[in-house]
């Protein structure tokens, strides 16, 4: 004879719906495919628009503006004055980078970039947010316990090292340009921005290879 146990139920309940998308993430896939079945759109177009954000418009586009700054000294002083002007020069546009601020890391300092109150981020040129990204527990402990955060990613932060968390909105956004790493002096731009991580423009990769 069976029996019914109320906590194990519960917890096949939660299990199963920890793997279940968000309900924004279900919504959107209802009316991708209501557009699909209806012909609106075909579901190749969606796949290559994907792709596109998330292997194509960034992060390489971000890369590749990294790359400059470290082979154009003066494109850099104007990256960091002014970088939305200084993207343009690339094409890059759009709202999500019309109020963006890149901010450098030195050997004494390392950026870290977060949006506390939702997931503002410059998705033009780095492409779709990662999921941790907007994560409840990232937005709360990148500003609490920064360094502990950026450990968690695999980056030790020596305490000869500051830490500086940038809080985005929608009027502000981000970028962290990544130092220039050792053994790269012989790569060309497009070879250096190989080396590029889209963590390490959002401040949760810090030392990059040399080689690509």
């Amino acid at each position: 004879m069976s029996t019914f146990d109320s906590d194990k139920a519960a917890e096949t309940h939660r299990h199963l719906h920890s793997h279940m998308p968000s309900d924004p993430a279900l919504r959107v896939k209802a009316l991708e495919s209501l557009a699909v079945e209806r012909g609106l759109v075909a579901p190749e177009s969606l796949d290559a628009w994907v792709e596109l954000y998330a292997d194509h418009i960034g992060p390489k586009r971000g890369a590749s503006v990294v790359a400059r700054s470290w082979v154009d000294e003066d494109f850099r002083a104007r990256l960091l004055d002014d970088a939305a002007a200084a993207i343009r020069e690339f094409g890059f546009e759009g709202h999500a980078t019309g109020h963006l601020k890149a901010v450098e890391n030195t050997k004494e300092t390392h950026n870290l970039v977060v949006c506390t109150l939702c997931s503002c981020y410059p998705f033009s040129i780095l492409g779709m947010s990662p999921a941790w990204y907007k994560s409840v527990a990232y937005r709360a402990r990148a500003v609490r316990e920064p360094r502990a955060v950026l450990s968690e990613f695999g980056v030790d932060i020596g305490a000869d090292i500051s830490v500086r968390v940038w809080d985005s909105t929608a009027e502000l956004r981000y970028i962290v340009i990544p130092e220039r790493p050792a053994g790269s002096d012989g790569l060309d731009e497009a070879a250096l921005a190989a080396l590029v991580t889209r963590n390490s423009m959002i401040g949760t990769d810090r030392d990059l290879k040399g080689t690509s």
